[in-house]
This record gives C-alpha cells, structure tokens and sequence, in this order.
C-alpha cells in the first residue's frame, strides 16, 4: 500500500461566501444546505487532521476516491449512517450523532403527543 501526504489547498471560505452572495438565489441555496455543509466541514476537518488523502480514505472504507469525493461535498448526496461510520472510522474518529431540543418544542411535541393518546378520534 502506498500512502500518500495529504496537502490541503488553502481556501478563504469567508471571501468565497461574501462573494458568492452576491448571486441572486445563492443566500437560500445556501441556507438550505446549512446541515450538509456542516457535515462537510466536520469531515474535511477529520480527514485533514489525519493527514489522509481521499485516495487513503478510499482503500480503509473499501471504496474509490470518487465515492468519497461525493461524501465531502454537500448536495445531492445524503450519505447513509454506515457510510458515515466507516469515514469516521477511516480518519481515526468516532461517529457521534445528538438531537438537540429546540427551546420549548419538547414541552410542545409532548402535549400533542398526550392530546392525540386521550382522543379516540385521533391518530396516536
């Protein structure tokens, strides 16, 4: 196995959005792939701290390099929680995935929850 040094290619992401907001739909576009970018963040993140080039990452998940190219970039893509555990587990990371309670929605979503178990006209 040959393993190559991976060098990241600098890239001013506040310049690029600054920039690229100036298109006309870029700000929604953007907006709504908040979560896919963050999640591509995180893996550039882990993969850079590893000092593995996708080619690497390729071979430990068993996979090609064009695979996880379309794993790092947001969009189309949704990758499955298994695909996500063996990334993780290619760059030397543990995958940790939280649901993270919205300020009174869970008061809220339980009161519904409550509503419909004691109505016999609604669904539980």
């Amino acid at each position: 196995m040959v393993e190559l040094k991976y060098e990241p290619v600098s890239h001013d992401h506040k310049a690029f959005l600054k920039n690229a907001q100036k298109r006309e739909g870029f700000s929604k576009a953007y907006s709504d792939l908040g979560d896919e970018y963050t999640l591509v963040r995180e893996m550039l993140s882990a993969r850079s701290k590893s000092g593995l080039t996708q080619e690497a990452v390729a071979e430990l998940m068993g996979t090609t390099k064009s695979a996880v190219s379309r794993l790092e970039s947001a969009g189309k893509h949704s990758p499955s929680l298994t695909t996500l555990k063996k990334y993780a587990r290619a760059v030397g990371c543990d995958l940790k995935i939280k649901f993270i309670p919205k300020s009174g929605s869970a008061k809220h979503a339980t009161e519904g929850v409550k509503q419909r178990a004691g109505s016999p006209n609604l669904p539980a």
